[in-house]
């Protein structure tokens, strides 16, 4: 009320009706108070987004940290696999195979057979081995 009367008494001292000099403090306080109010929310807009942003940026590292776990859960995974499917030579069939080889003499390998080579299908065609 204080300040409507000092409003109202600035009016009539300016040469205004006390009527119209309260009418214009009553508007002037009006405004002020809805210019309070629109910096109120701008403040509390401002605040709001920055909190956001701050949740987005937590949520981001979560989901990179969730993905980082997956993968190396995923890489234990497949190496448990691979250990698992791990296959190891059969020695003992080699040996016994190499073993059958050798019984055909010394001429026996594994692309010639237990016969060895025919020495007349290593002259290409030729009657001698100068080719003549």
């Amino acid at each position: 009320m204080a300040i409507f009367s000092g409003l109202a008494a600035l009016g009539t001292a300016l040469g205004a009706s006390a009527a119209t000099a309260a009418a214009t403090g009553a508007a002037v306080v009006g405004a002020a108070a809805a210019a309070a109010g629109a910096g109120y929310s701008i403040v509390a807009g401002e605040q709001g987004k920055k909190q956001q942003a701050r949740a987005m940026e937590q949520q981001e590292r979560a989901q990179a940290q969730q993905l980082a776990q997956a993968q190396a859960q995923q890489r234990r995974s497949e190496m448990a696999m691979n250990a698992a499917n791990r296959r190891t030579p059969d020695v003992g069939g080699i040996m016994e195979r190499a073993g059958q080889q050798a019984a055909g003499g010394p001429s026996a390998t594994m692309l010639t057979g237990p016969g060895g080579v025919d020495p007349t299908q290593l002259s290409l065609g030729r009657s001698t081995l100068l080719g003549g």
